[in-house]
């Protein structure tokens, strides 16, 4: 049985994470793809790894290349690739120069991967995978965005910090846009099976969350030089492995929306379930979130709205 192929569009900081993450859980050959300029960087990047493969005790192969042929055949193309948030900047201040980055991206996968499942990284997040779909016209189950597997982490994380407890054990849910206006679910949060609200204040979660909206920002300013890459970076791979091994996982995603939450033809962070096709199911929680929950949940949507406009109006 022949390898799986995985193309990581971007050989940066989480182009390199997810190609050695790959290659220690042994989920198919890498290809790492980066622009001209930078012919070296993916090259080095995948001999490094190679040359560490005896020790990690894994047979994949890795290549970098500046070539979009060379994502050919593809089975999952994970994109990274565009400008990195600076200090000050919010995600939305880079919507108009990576919106031509993913249209450059999305054509090359278009015509030389037509049947991989795509999964978007590049900021603004929920703009730029939306524009993924409209560029390659792929259909909306097999283009998805990383965002709220990353968010729901965070929460997981600083939750597990504020009770002393294995982050491991910690399962959030963080829905909507990924920015400011996401919105973390104080009931969907739970610890080794324990509702959160047995646990932990309602005042202290917001506390939690607030920090959760920003957690991205925290290390923009943190690392100066350069946003966040191991969590994203690792969050991507948790969606391609269930893909890639049908794991029917429950993970929370940028989808695209048909009715559901009373939304249509935008993609937005919400629970669904990723196995072989793509997306395959996608949970509707409106019916048991409350009005605050709701509120913040539509503003979220407006969030998302606003930035596929822009795209709608100058692609």
């Amino acid at each position: 049985m022949a390898r799986k192929k995985i193309a990581l569009v971007g050989a940066g900081q989480i182009g390199g994470t997810m190609a050695l993450v790959l290659a220690q859980k042994q989920l198919g050959d890498v290809v790492l793809i980066d622009i001209p300029q930078t012919e070296g960087m993916p090259k080095g990047k995948a001999l490094d790894i190679m040359e560490g493969r005896s020790v990690m005790g894994t047979s994949c192969n890795l290549s970098g290349s500046t070539d979009y042929a060379d994502i050919a055949g593809a089975d999952v193309v994970i994109v990274t690739a565009g400008v990195p948030r600076k200090p000050g900047m919010s995600r939305d201040d880079l919507l108009g120069i990576n919106c031509g980055v993913i249209k450059t991206v999305g054509e090359a996968i278009k015509n030389t991967a037509p049947n991989a499942f795509v999964i978007v990284i590049t900021n603004p997040l929920d703009a730029m995978v939306y524009n993924m779909q409209k560029v390659t016209g792929f259909p909306s189950n097999k283009v998805i965005g990383m965002a709220g597997v990353l968010d729901s982490s965070r929460l997981a994380c600083f939750v597990a910090m504020e009770l002393g407890v294995s982050a491991e054990d910690v399962k959030a849910v963080v829905m909507g846009g990924h920015g400011d206006t996401m919105v973390s679910l104080y009931d969907c949060v739970s610890v080794g099976g324990i509702p959160l609200s047995r646990l932990m204040s309602k005042e202290k979660f917001d506390e939690l969350a607030k920090r959760t909206a920003g957690a991205g920002g925290e290390i923009v300013n943190l690392l100066v030089r350069g946003s966040a890459f191991y969590s994203p970076a690792t969050s991507a791979i948790k969606m391609a492995e269930a893909y890639l091994l049908d794991k029917k996982s429950v993970l929370t995603c940028a989808v695209k929306l048909d009715g559901e939450y009373g939304v249509k033809g935008l993609y937005c962070g919400v629970p669904c379930v990723i196995g072989a096709n793509g997306v395959e199911k996608i949970f509707d929680l409106s019916s048991s979130m409350n009005d605050a929950e709701k509120a913040a949940f539509a503003n979220s949507v407006e969030a998302c709205k606003k930035n596929a406009d822009w795209v709608d109006a100058n692609t």
